[in-house]
């Protein structure tokens, strides 16, 4: 049995941070009524926290420490994936008609293989987990099949482990890019993916454990999808029954997301069809 080598802090953090850092290069601008409306109230915010629990030089030293060492460790991606986009996402997808969107998170790379509009996920000899078969269609708003849309899928392993981010594991494992065929449809051969604890040996982890919270996502399925003249979709799709999908500590999970997979005809392994409605860009 292959031994599981759970990734470190500072060793995820590096990975995630240097994506981050690629795709912030072509960021948003630095308007200077927007930055500062949006500086002062944070600064306002937090000199209100500081008032309404007294908070004493002991702890706000140990806060700038904690500071330190969630840029040391390489955590900001994480801790800001895992505690803020979920607002953030709520906001850029509250006009959406279509498909319910959630957080993409910090362990997503670009330039995944492409694997046409049906096939298997890349994966390691004798891959652990239960084979699980994803498909469905992509369409627009008004109804109309979209050939040729782009589903950018990846997950975590049966360890709850994601390539590139842990060691061991091949770059491409459980990552690829589908393309609709002329009815827009497409199918994913892969396996269920397992919950895991985030990071918890770093500044993140620290303070999930000072504060008594859990550091537990539930399983579930990354998908990008986008098409031209429509706007990207970004999304997580759940387990029902699964564990902490009620209480997931990125706060992502919704209930349109949740799946309910059924077992194949050989019995084998389970399906489950999940259709992506796009809105017009």
């Amino acid at each position: 049995m292959t031994e599981v080598v759970s990734p470190t802090a500072a060793a995820s953090g590096a990975s995630a941070t240097k994506t981050f850092q690629e795709r912030a290069k072509s960021g948003a601008s630095s308007d200077v009524a927007r930055v500062n409306a949006l500086a002062s109230d944070a600064l306002a915010a937090l000199r209100e926290v500081v008032r309404k629990h007294q908070l004493t030089y002991d702890e706000y030293n140990a806060f700038k420490a904690w500071l330190i060492q969630v840029g040391q460790d390489g955590e900001w991606p994480l801790f800001l994936d895992v505690f803020l986009e979920h607002e953030v996402e709520a906001i850029a997808n509250a006009r959406r008609e279509g498909t319910v969107g959630s957080i993409e998170g910090p362990y997503y790379v670009s330039g995944a293989p492409e694997l046409g509009s049906s096939g298997a996920l890349p994966t390691r000899d004798g891959e652990p987990g239960q084979p699980l078969r994803f498909f469905g269609q992509v369409r627009a708003v008004s109804g109309e099949p979209l050939p040729g849309a782009v589903v950018d899928f990846w997950q975590a392993d049966a360890d709850g482990l994601y390539s590139q981010f842990a060691p061991g594991i091949p770059d491409w494992n459980l990552r690829g890019r589908f393309t609709t065929d002329a009815d827009g449809t497409f199918s994913i051969d892969t396996i269920y993916p397992a919950p895991y604890q985030i990071p918890t040996d770093g500044a993140t982890g620290a303070l999930i454990a000072a504060a008594g919270w859990h550091a537990w996502r539930p399983a579930h399925l990354h998908i990008k999808v986008s098409s031209p003249s429509h706007q990207l979709i970004t999304t997580q799709l759940y387990f029902d029954g699964g564990d902490h999908v009620g209480d997931d500590i990125a706060t992502a999970v919704k209930n349109d997301l949740i799946l309910n997979p059924t077992p194949t005809e050989d019995g084998k392994g389970h399906q489950v069809r999940y259709d992506f409605v796009l809105d017009p860009a």
